[in-house]
């Protein structure tokens, strides 16, 4: 489906849940209140609905996020459910793999075709600051599940204001060495103007923007960088999707109604 601007929409990002098992200090900011992740208002079942009717209005990507999209006890179920959606051509996560050995097995069996893998740096200790005392061992342990189970793997390092270019340089020799594909993304704030040129591959530009968000509440987002949302009409989904595409802005510009970890990025 265009949008108003005659942009193809072929891609559904979905938090699955706002909850996380890390605290990134980009992602959650101070005083944030997340709802516990037994309060998610939608079932896997319901999930699984949207994504059937987003496939008839043209939507041929998915990408599953949170939060932590592994702290759902149905995670598997969701990806097995969305995988077996007619229309469907890839199925992707975005995840900080610290759960992916548990589950790397069951989601590569359920049709999971990669895997974002969100790794800021290669050092402990600014790992440890960087999540909220989380264990980059435990990361680790998850880039090789996936690499076992035969994901594609890209992994999304946030390039901060104190991030050097030999910190950059070891993450592509890090990738480079173990088959893997590097994205670096631009930090930035949601509530700060969204720019349309970054110095590195994310966020995409605004004129190439070919994505809409479902979130964890129910409510569909035109636009990460917009206060605007919709929320779905269970009578009534592919309206729903329909007038999400059409509001869409041509520009970004602030998002301050909601922090990144209930959008999912």
């Amino acid at each position: 489906m265009l949008d108003r601007y005659d942009r193809e929409i072929s891609y559904l990002r979905i938090s699955v849940t706002e909850h996380c098992n890390l605290l990134c200090s980009y992602c959650v900011p101070a005083g944030c209140v997340l709802r516990h992740n037994n309060e998610e208002r939608l079932s896997a079942a319901t999930i699984i609905r949207i994504v059937q009717e987003a496939g008839q209005i043209g939507i041929r990507k998915v990408r599953l996020t949170g939060g932590e999209p592994l702290v759902r006890h149905d995670i598997v179920e969701i990806v097995a459910g969305i995988k077996a959606c007619d229309q469907l051509e890839h199925l992707a996560m975005t995840t900080n793999a610290v759960l992916l050995p548990r589950y790397a097995a069951a989601l590569a069996q359920a049709g999971l075709d990669g895997v974002n893998i969100s790794l800021d740096s290669l050092d402990g200790r600014k790992y440890a600051q960087l999540t909220g005392n989380g264990r980059l061992e435990q990361a680790m342990r998850g880039i090789e599940a996936a690499q076992m189970h035969g994901f594609t793997i890209k992994i999304n390092m946030v390039v901060l204001n104190d991030t050097s270019a030999d910190e950059i340089q070891a993450m592509q020799q890090f990738c480079d060495q173990a088959g893997m594909t590097l994205q670096l993304i631009n930090h930035y704030e949601l509530t700060t103007e969204k720019l349309n040129q970054y110095r590195f591959d994310r966020p995409p530009n605004c004129l190439e923007c070919n994505r809409i968000r479902l979130l964890a509440d129910g409510n569909l987002k035109p636009c990460l960088h917009s206060n605007d949302e919709i929320p779905v009409d269970m009578d009534n989904i592919r309206e729903s999707l329909e007038r999400t595409v059409l509001a869409k802005p041509l520009y970004g510009t602030v998002c301050t109604n909601r922090p990144m970890v209930q959008i999912g990025g």
